[in-house]
């Protein structure tokens, strides 16, 4: 997994590579953790992200968690695969898709 962050102001965009498991949700957990200070907008791009499993839905949920409390998240460029984990999941009711 390749992870790819890019501070604008108030806003964090983290564009996410590759897969998101068991391996590699800690090291974006601790991304977010280190990088969400003062942060109002938070924008996951998962253009190239191939996989995410239950781990990884956990690093999003704790995110959308602390974004409820200082701004907003959402999540962009998701392909087929990862939205159908997102809807059989019911995370498609949770996060802000685009």
């Amino acid at each position: 997994m390749t992870i790819n962050k890019e501070t604008n102001g108030t806003n964090l965009n983290i564009k996410v590579e590759g897969r998101l498991d068991t391996t590699t949700a800690p090291e974006l957990e601790q991304e977010i953790k280190a990088s969400t200070d003062g942060i109002t907008e938070l924008v996951f791009d998962f253009g190239s992200l191939e996989y995410i499993s239950s781990a990884g839905l956990r690093v999003l949920l704790s995110a959308q968690k602390v974004m409820n409390k200082q701004g907003s998240m959402k999540v962009t460029n998701v392909n087929e695969e990862i939205m159908e984990i997102f809807e059989v999941t019911g995370f498609s009711d949770i996060l802000t898709i685009e």
